[in-house]
């Protein structure tokens, strides 16, 4: 098991402050793209999912944490990567997905969930009772969002064996996912706040006979000031986090989890960790970047294929969405041209949700072949797809289909790479 995340809080305190991204994705093309980095770079990698995507009863991806782990594993494999350097985390487990039921109820799933990651192998644990359930006054009571971390703590800790998973506490502001509100009002957590969160911890976990425990729990989340909703960004400011960064001083061991990390300036990444928020948060900008790559994709095979041969790769998402909106109508608001606006093209990129259905999939074969079948023209990458042409020109991509969205992934991962001193 790699131990770089217990060796963060002690890079910082000897003045040599070093992070890891954790990618958050489930999508077989970003794994793809997250192990050609770490291997490039000779890093360890940290690859997570949440409690919405691969949970106990599958997640939105349909995934079992042991179904998750096992498809990481397989392109590890395909990629040559050392498996003692891969770490699998867990996002936000906790009652997040059932948050509709009773109390009772929702932490009976979050508690089966917790206990199917760990006994699958995931090290990283990130216990999330922050949200209210069904009947509960909202907002909770740091003392109940404690005493149900630390329930879910002990469960993982009783699926374990002898390699023990660390943990991280505490949530953002906004919720998971990227903001549908203004950005304007963002706040970055205050002292006090992230002090009372780790103290209550502290207090409860003990009381609940988990002081040992305590030892492995690596990091805090809190919001350092980094944000995006759905077409804009709020761009990191160090000035604005400093009594954070000064909180870590009296917190041996201890570094912070940014989230929402997505879209930030590369500059922003390494005030971030030499900040302490030593693990950053990577998720709807890999596949944003993978769904432009797509979309410049599908627009050059119209200009090389038949109409009725090509994929319509654009308008099979749109009739996708549209016939399943669960996953986006109740985070886009406006009229249907701006419906419109925000299913293509938001940062927030609910997209995501629809490349496992059967009909998309389908329509991203057919758009694969019908490129492999066909030789992009360079002056076709110029207008569609600048950044990759300019590569294939330098002769450091090939000009093939699947390269081409790799490397669009990759140009997201790099400045994280860079940040984190891979």
């Amino acid at each position: 098991m790699s131990k770089v995340l217990q060796q963060l809080a002690i890079a910082r305190r000897q003045f040599q402050p070093r992070g890891i991204y954790a990618i958050c994705s489930a999508h077989p093309w970003v794994l793809e793209a997250a192990f050609d980095q770490a291997v490039e770079d000779g890093s360890d990698l940290l690859i997570e999912a949440t409690s919405n995507q691969v949970n106990h009863v599958g997640g939105y991806t349909g995934m079992l944490p042991e179904d998750f782990r096992r498809r990481v594993l397989e392109i590890a494999a395909s990629k040559g990567f050392n498996e003692s350097r891969l770490i699998l985390g867990g996002d936000h487990l906790g009652p997040n997905p059932w948050q509709k039921e009773n109390a009772t109820a929702a932490m009976q799933q979050a508690e089966r969930t917790v206990e199917a990651y760990v006994k699958a192998g995931f090290q990283k644990i990130h216990l999330d009772a922050s949200m209210a359930c069904g009947g509960d006054p909202e907002p909770l009571s740091g003392e109940t969002v404690a005493a149900r971390a630390a329930t879910l703590c002990a469960v993982a800790e009783r699926a374990s064996g002898e390699q023990k998973p660390v943990y991280v506490i505490g949530t953002e502001v906004p919720t998971p996912g990227g903001a549908t509100e203004s950005l304007n009002e963002l706040a970055v957590t205050s002292r006090e706040a992230a002090a009372e969160t780790l103290a209550t911890h502290r207090r409860v976990f003990k009381q609940a006979g988990l002081a040992d425990v305590w030892r492995r729990v690596i990091a805090l989340v809190v919001q350092p000031g980094v944000e995006f909703n759905h077409d804009s960004v709020v761009d990191y400011d160090s000035s604005q986090a400093g009594h954070l960064t000064a909180l870590l001083d009296e917190e041996e061991g201890l570094v912070y989890e940014a989230h929402s990390t997505d879209y930030q300036r590369p500059e922003a990444y390494r005030q971030l960790v030499r900040d302490g928020f030593a693990i950053l948060k990577v998720g709807p900008a890999l596949t944003f970047a993978m769904r432009e790559t797509l979309t410049a994709l599908s627009q050059i095979e119209g200009e090389l294929v038949p109409h009725w041969r090509c994929s319509h790769l654009v308008d099979v998402l749109e009739r996708m969405m549209l016939d399943k909106p669960a996953n986006w109508q109740h985070h886009y608001a406006g009229n249907e041209q701006a419906a419109h606006m925000l299913r293509r093209y938001s940062y927030s990129d609910r997209v995501r949700y629809y490349w496992h259905e059967q009909r998309v999939k389908e329509a991203v074969d057919v758009l694969m072949a019908n490129l492999g079948s066909n030789s992009i023209p360079e002056t076709l990458l110029s207008c569609f797809l600048p950044d990759e042409y300019r590569a294939v020109r330098t002769g450091t991509l090939k000009p093939d289909a699947h390269s081409l969205v790799i490397h669009r992934i990759r140009g997201v991962l790099r400045p994280y790479a860079a940040a984190c001193g891979n």
